[in-house]
C-alpha cells in the first residue's frame, strides 16, 4: 500500500528531525535551527524550529544578505553587474577567499566578479568591495525595507566598511525562500545569486559532502565559520531543489559554543554533522507539489518558480 504525498512528506521531515537531533547531540555546542519544507499545495511550512528566533552572529552566512543589498541597488538601476572598481592593495583581507592570494593587485574588476568570489569561495576582500558600492548604513536600510528586523551588518568608523553582524535562523529562512521563489529581488537577480550558490565549485565540506555532482547542483548553500567567547561557530544555510528545479526545503543551522578550535575543515564535529544531516535531507525531500506519490518530478506541475542551473561539464581547454 503506497503512502500519500502528505504522508511521505511527514515521514521524511520526521526522519530529518530525528537525524538532526542525534547529530546535534553528538557534535555538542549550542544549536539554533530552522528547517521548512513545502506541502502538497506548495506552501512552505516549518517542521523544525530549534530556538529559531535567537539573534546570532552569522559570520560568512551574512554574505548572502550583503549580496542581496548590492543586487537591490542593481534592480533599482543605481549600479550594474558590469560596474568596475579597482582592487587596491590596501583593501585586501586575509582569511577565506582568493584575492589575497594574488600577491599583486590593481585590477579593475566588475561587481559580478566580486559578488561571485564572495558567495562561491566566501572571499573576505569582496565584502569590502561591496561596502564601496553599498555603505553600511544604506545596506542596513535596504535589509530593513525588505522586512528583516535582526539581519544587519555592524557599521564601523569607515562608512564603507562593516562587520558582518547578526541574523536569526528564521530570518535567514525567509531570505532563502524569497530568493528561491524569485520575490526577494527581480527574478533575474535571484537567478544570478542562485547560480553561484548552487555551483559545484563551491563549499562541499558540510551539507553537500556526501552527494553526487548532480545532487550538489540541486543545493544552494552558504557556510560561515568563526569563533567567539562561547567557542567555535559553524553555520550552514541553504535551499534544496527537485531535479526539475522546484524549491522544496530550506535549512538554516547555526551552531556556536563548539570545540575543536582552529579546525575549519571537514573533520570538525559540527561540519561532520552537517554532512549527515544534508544527506538525510536530500534523501527525504517532500514530493514536488501537485504530484502523486507515484509521479516523478519530471512530469509534475507546480506554481512554484523553477531554477535550473547550467549543468556542469568538464572542459580541458583548447
Amino acid at each position: 500500500m503506497s503512502s500519500s504525498p502528505a504522508q511521505a512528506a511527514t515521514s521524511g521531515t520526521a526522519r530529518i528531525t530525528e537525524v538532526y537531533q542525534a547529530e546535534k547531540a553528538k557534535a555538542g555546542g549550542l544549536w539554533r535551527t530552522h528547517m521548512a519544507a513545502v506541502d502538497s499545495t506548495g506552501t512552505i511550512t516549518p517542521f523544525l524550529e530549534d530556538d529559531a528566533d535567537h539573534v546570532t552572529y552569522g559570520y560568512s552566512v551574512q554574505k548572502l544578505a550583503v549580496a542581496t543589498a548590492v543586487m537591490d541597488k542593481i534592480d533599482r538601476g543605481l549600479l550594474t553587474l558590469g560596474t568596475k572598481l579597482d582592487l587596491p592593495a590596501d583593501i585586501i583581507l586575509g582569511g577565506s577567499g582568493i584575492y589575497h592570494l594574488h600577491r599583486v593587485w590593481g585590477d579593475q574588476i566588475t561587481v559580478a566578479n566580486f559578488l561571485t568570489a564572495m558567495l562561491l569561495v566566501s572571499d573576505n576582500t569582496a565584502v569590502r568591495m561591496c561596502g564601496r558600492v553599498v555603505p553600511a548604513v544604506e545596506l542596513n536600510e535596504i535589509l530593513a525595507a525588505k522586512g528583516f528586523v535582526h539581519t544587519r551588518v555592524e557599521p564601523v568608523a569607515n562608512p564603507n566598511r562593516f562587520y558582518l553582524g547578526t541574523t536569526t535562523p528564521r530570518e535567514m529562512h525567509d531570505l532563502l525562500w524569497r530568493l528561491a521563489t524569485k520575490t526577494l529581488l527581480k527574478p533575474e537577480s535571484c537567478e544570478f545569486l542562485l547560480s553561484i550558490t548552487r555551483w559545484i565549485n563551491g563549499y562541499h565540506d558540510g551539507v553537500r559532502r556526501v552527494m553526487s555532482s548532480r545532487e550538489r547542483e540541486r543545493v544552494a548553500t552558504k557556510y560561515g565559520a568563526d569563533f567567539n567567547t562561547l567557542g567555535e561557530s559553524r553555520h550552514e544555510v541553504g535551499i534544496m531543489f527537485s531535479t526539475t528545479g522546484v524549491p522544496l526545503l530550506t535549512y538554516a543551522m547555526f551552531a556556536e559554543g563548539l570545540g575543536d578550535g582552529e579546525n575549519y575543515g571537514a573533520t570538525h564535529p559540527a561540519v561532520q554533522a552537517h554532512s549527515v544531516i544534508g544527506r538525510t535531507m536530500i534523501d527525504n525531500l517532500p514530493p514536488v507539489p501537485g504530484s502523486s506519490a507515484a509521479a516523478t518530478a519530471r512530469t509534475a506541475e507546480t506554481t512554484l518558480p523553477r531554477t535550473l542551473p547550467k549543468p556542469f561539464h568538464p572542459n580541458h581547454g583548447g
